[in-house]
């Protein structure tokens, strides 16, 4: 573990000096307080209320995994839920679809705010992606919002092709990848598993040692004009107060409602 995070700050290294890439206008850092914009929806789809509850509470960013099963887009985090039939149009982008028609082509009715898919590919990524995008094409209120972002994760095609998929696909990125300018521009955020690097479990104040680590990770993302995403944290007050701190970006949560309320009564900010 310690060779692997050596390694990875190193190549972090690297991705600092690169070139900055923007999409659109840059990213700022979250500079006016944290709100549920700044929640993520792990796992949504495993919720009681799929999309809704997540919408329901303005989150900025909702997870769906994806299996091609049969020409179709199937949700679920396991082969075992391909049986349920539940499509990736059913479950996101037809309800999607409504909202921004309500909204005037925005996702929510605060013209402000934006919406991030991410979408997890759990097949393989290249015919996965190819028929991601058909099916998209199918929701052109969606892909021309300017404030719905498509964020494709888990597989992924090789990074030296991304500026070849459409304007409205982008991608999470990894810090142990290398990224050529083009590339950066297609992705808008850097993903990790905290756990990779820390053994911080959210009940104490994060080790000295175990904070530079993070904190290291964080800058390179932001350095990058990038958001910045840890999957596998510790997940309840403590430790999104410990995140937020931070300057984490999006806060991943199994815990829609409890967080909502969180955001919503203790409004809290950067330090």
């Amino acid at each position: 573990m310690i060779f692997r995070t050596v390694l990875l700050l190193m190549l972090l290294s690297k991705l600092a000096n690169a070139q900055v890439a923007v999409i659109g206008k840059p990213l700022p850092p979250w500079t006016r307080g944290y709100t549920t914009a700044n929640a993520h929806a792990h796992n949504d789809y495993e919720h009681k209320f799929p999309f809704t509850a997540a919408y329901e509470a303005q989150f900025g960013s909702m997870e769906a995994d994806i299996f091609l099963s049969h020409d179709s887009l199937i949700v679920g985090h396991t082969t075992a839920d391909l049986a349920l039939q539940r499509t990736l149009e059913k479950l996101y982008l037809d309800p999607l679809q409504g909202k921004v028609k309500l909204n005037n082509g925005f996702p929510y009715p605060d013209t402000s705010l934006s919406l991030q898919l991410l979408i997890d590919i759990k097949t393989e990524a290249v015919s996965t992606l190819d028929n991601l995008i058909s099916v998209l094409k199918k929701y052109p209120v969606l892909i021309s919002s300017g404030k719905i972002y498509f964020v494709i994760t888990g597989n992924r095609p090789a990074t030296d092709v991304y500026q070849h998929y459409p304007l409205f696909i982008l991608f999470d990125g990894e810090f142990d990848k290398n990224y050529s300018d083009s590339a950066l521009m297609k992705v808008p955020l850097f993903s990790d598993n905290l756990q990779t690097y820390i053994s911080w479990s959210g009940h104490q104040m994060i080790a000295h040692k175990e904070k530079k680590i993070m904190d290291s990770l964080i800058r390179k993302a932001h350095a990058l004009n990038k958001k910045i995403r840890f999957w596998n944290a510790p997940d309840f007050p403590g430790a999104w107060r410990q995140l937020m701190s931070a300057g984490v970006d999006y806060l991943n949560t199994d815990n829609i409602a409890e967080i909502s309320v969180y955001l919503r009564s203790n409004k809290p900010r950067i330090n």
